[in-house]
């Protein structure tokens, strides 16, 4: 179920490219999951905008797939509005 705090549209980019990222370093939610120490409903429930990503969770989770956070920072930069709203 979709929480409404998490569904905003630049919200689902950082999430989208999440995934995509995952996807593309071929590490499965399990795995992924497992290199962090979590649950795979813990990370299932990110990419299933159920529960929301904090920053140190977001670092982890591209140190683990083999990103530099603040390069993945700037993909998605990227991706966002020029006029974000929070």
């Amino acid at each position: 179920m979709e929480r409404s705090w998490v569904s905003s549209a630049a919200y689902r980019v950082i999430i989208d490219q999440l995934i995509a990222a995952r996807e593309g370093q071929g590490v499965g939610q399990r795995e992924l999951a497992r290199r962090l120490g979590k649950h795979p409903s813990w990370l299932n429930k990110i990419e299933r905008l159920e529960r929301r990503l904090d920053l140190l969770e977001f670092i982890a989770i591209a140190r683990a797939i083999g990103l530099s956070p603040s390069e993945f920072v700037a993909r998605i930069d990227g991706d966002l509005p020029a006029d974000l709203q929070v």
